[in-house]
């Protein structure tokens, strides 16, 4: 067994304590590749932000479990190379079974998330409390679910929406000893969210409640990309056939992040940016063939990406 500390990560729990007394949230990103986990890193150093490497089960499967232990060792290895030793926390992005996260626990990742909610309520709480159980054997924070967010990402699929309902909450948290909930208020998984002429919006009323029951408590929000029409429009300009969609508003991201959601993730937003820079490449290069010339500016274009999230939509730079 590999314990996270050893590889110079941190877990979440001191960063959501000091996120919650801020009035920001600590940016989640996801990762599969070398290129994604260059730009995050360089972004959050530049920015001076801490952030939470991101990885789901398929990207657990895409790089390799071996892999990317060493990879998050390098990220820390890499902010401290580029002149300052972020907080970098390694987490498990919907983990589904008690298997996955323990497996993931011991090949070093300090964070786990267990989604439960395609349970009943009660088997949630079964299976979220036997993950806490083991994680906090290990000092490894763990991350639970109430409610449903629609979308696709990666192996989570659902079709219908289901808010959080606050009445739950407080039961959850007790019965559980999860150390943050991700709830669903309004955001969704994937690049195709909403249709134009619909008006995506955060339940801040839902969250208001939320935070009523369990004061001073981490919560988190999933599917919380905005999808950049710019960038969206770049992709479809150099050959892409993306249908159209909108996010949601970045404002209500900052308004979020100012209350008790102390982490809010981000993953489709980086997948346009990089699938932008790629394209741009090819259509602009056709003879192109070596992967740094176009893996390059995606990783570039990625970077800048994430930067204007950090110091526009989270508040986190300068809390490193």
């Amino acid at each position: 067994m590999t314990n996270y500390k050893e590889l110079g990560l941190v877990n979440s729990r001191e960063l959501f304590a000091k996120a919650i007394k801020g009035g920001y949230a600590i940016p989640a990103f996801n990762f599969n590749n070398m290129e994604q986990l260059q730009a995050i890193v360089s972004a959050c150093v530049e920015t001076k932000s801490p952030v939470i490497l991101q990885v789901s089960s398929g990207a657990r499967k895409y790089a390799n479990q071996t892999l990317l232990r060493y990879m998050a060792q390098g990220a820390v290895e890499y902010a401290k190379e580029l002149g300052l030793n972020i907080p970098i926390v390694l987490h498990l992005d919907h983990g589904d079974t008690f298997e996955l996260c323990k497996s993931c626990i011991e090949y070093g990742f300090s964070s786990v998330m267990i989604d439960g909610s395609h349970h009943d309520y009660n088997k949630n709480v079964e299976l979220t409390a036997q993950v806490v159980e083991y994680a906090h054997k290990f000092d490894v924070t763990v991350e639970g679910e109430l409610g449903v967010l629609a979308g696709i990402e990666d192996d989570v699929k659902a079709e219908q929406h289901t808010y959080t309902q606050p009445e739950e909450v407080e039961d959850f948290v007790k019965k559980t000893g999860v150390d943050s909930l991700a709830i669903s208020i309004g955001t969704s998984h994937g690049a195709f969210k909403f249709k134009p002429g619909q008006k995506p919006e955060i339940r801040l009323d839902i969250l208001s409640e939320i935070e009523q029951r369990i004061p001073g408590f981490p919560i988190v929000l999933h599917g919380a990309s905005s999808v950049p029409q710019d960038i969206v429009a770049e992709i479809n300009q150099y050959g892409g056939k993306l249908k159209d969609s909108i996010g949601i508003p970045e404002d209500q991201l900052r308004a979020a992040a100012k209350s008790a959601v102390c982490k809010i993730n981000i993953d489709s937003d980086g997948r346009l940016a990089m699938t932008a820079g790629v394209r741009k490449v090819f259509i602009e290069h056709p003879e192109e063939f070596d992967p740094r010339k176009y893996l390059g500016p995606a990783r570039d274009k990625l970077k800048q990406l994430y930067m204007h999230k950090v110091t526009n939509v989270l508040g986190s730079d300068n809390k490193a």
